[in-house]
């Protein structure tokens, strides 16, 4: 059995990154991708997402918020979310600038009104705002790394998502 040599740095694959890259190229249309997720209500607070091939993620409410505490709740799964993808994004943009990561954290923290959510109130009933604190561990220059930083905010789908205005359609089956 022989084994393929692969180029790596931070830990990504370089070579299959590049070939996802270069069948973009090929075919715009590659670029073009649809995810999917499917939730299960389990009673009181708590559900269930299912997401391709992996073990279902577990969804429940503090137990001041009514629910048994027994997992992260939606919004911090979306801080969760965000925070994941800007590490993505670290990586994936520091390998292609050729930068060392010794060690990438992102805190989040959002500040979020109940009054919606609980029915005391009209209006908007998501976060009133996010904060991410970004800690890079690398050797390079502090203006790579700001340079890094920009082209992560710029490139981070979930970031965008959350960022803007994306039309959300949910209908009642």
């Amino acid at each position: 059995m022989t084994e393929t040599a692969t180029s790596q740095l931070n830990d990504v694959n370089i070579d299959a990154v590049g070939s996802l890259v270069q069948s973009i190229k090929d075919d715009p249309g590659n670029a073009k991708t649809t995810w999917a997720a499917h939730v299960t209500w389990k009673g009181a607070f708590a559900s269930e997402a299912k997401v391709r091939k992996f073990a279902p993620s577990a969804s429940d409410e503090p137990a001041g918020l009514g629910g048994a505490d027994t997992a992260p709740n939606p919004v911090e799964q979306l801080l969760g979310a965000l925070g994941n993808c800007l590490a993505v994004g670290y990586a994936a943009n520091a390998t292609l600038a050729g930068i060392e990561l010794r060690d990438v954290r992102v805190d989040l923290k959002g500040d979020l009104d109940l009054h919606v959510f609980l029915g005391l109130a009209e209006g908007h009933a998501g976060f009133d705002s996010i904060t991410a604190t970004i800690t890079v561990d690398s050797d390079a220059p502090r203006a790579a790394l700001e340079t890094l930083h920009a082209n992560v905010l710029k490139s981070s789908p979930v970031g965008h998502t959350i960022g803007n205005a994306v039309p959300v359609q949910i209908n009642l089956a």
